[in-house]
């Protein structure tokens, strides 16, 4: 039986590592917010969750053309305001990364209460309400496994 606890968390100011790779011979940039690096405790924000678009405007090598950035750029800074909720000193998400790659964009957060944000996303594909198709994945990742490329990658 899991026993209730208390634990006093202090949300980190972003800040934003960028991350140039390659992966199957196609370029790809990560935006990392390099600030959860250290964060404690994170076992608060224990769910990791994945949203991944799909480009529409792309350019060479199945990035997206300065248009389709525009727009998932907007679309991503609705999802943040959303997933983080309306109390930005007590989010429900903590942004950690944006990777453009292959004709998509996956948006990940770390989540305090998965349904509040499961409800939101699953509610807005139904409704057909979003800018570009997406689908998402929320995983409890107690121990952080899910972001040690994104934190740990210095490249």
């Amino acid at each position: 039986m899991s026993e209730d606890k208390d634990y006093r968390v202090v949300i980190p100011e972003e800040h934003y590592h960028i991350l140039n790779f390659e992966q199957e011979k196609l370029p790809g940039v990560a935006v990392v917010n390099k600030s959860l690096a250290d964060f404690e405790p994170k076992i608060v924000f224990s769910w990791h969750c994945s949203v991944m678009l799909e480009c529409e405007e792309l350019i060479e090598n199945g990035m997206p053309s300065k248009t389709e950035v525009e727009i998932l750029d907007k679309f991503g800074d609705f999802l943040d305001d959303r997933i983080k909720g309306p109390d930005k000193k007590k989010p429900n998400g903590l942004f950690l990364a944006r990777i453009t790659w292959n004709e998509t964009r996956e948006l990940i957060w770390r989540i305090f209460d998965p349904e509040i944000t499961n409800d939101f996303l699953s509610d807005l594909i139904e409704r057909k309400d979003h800018l570009r198709h997406f689908d998402y994945r929320i995983d409890s990742d107690d121990e952080w496994k899910l972001t040690e490329w994104h934190l740990k990658n210095r490249t």
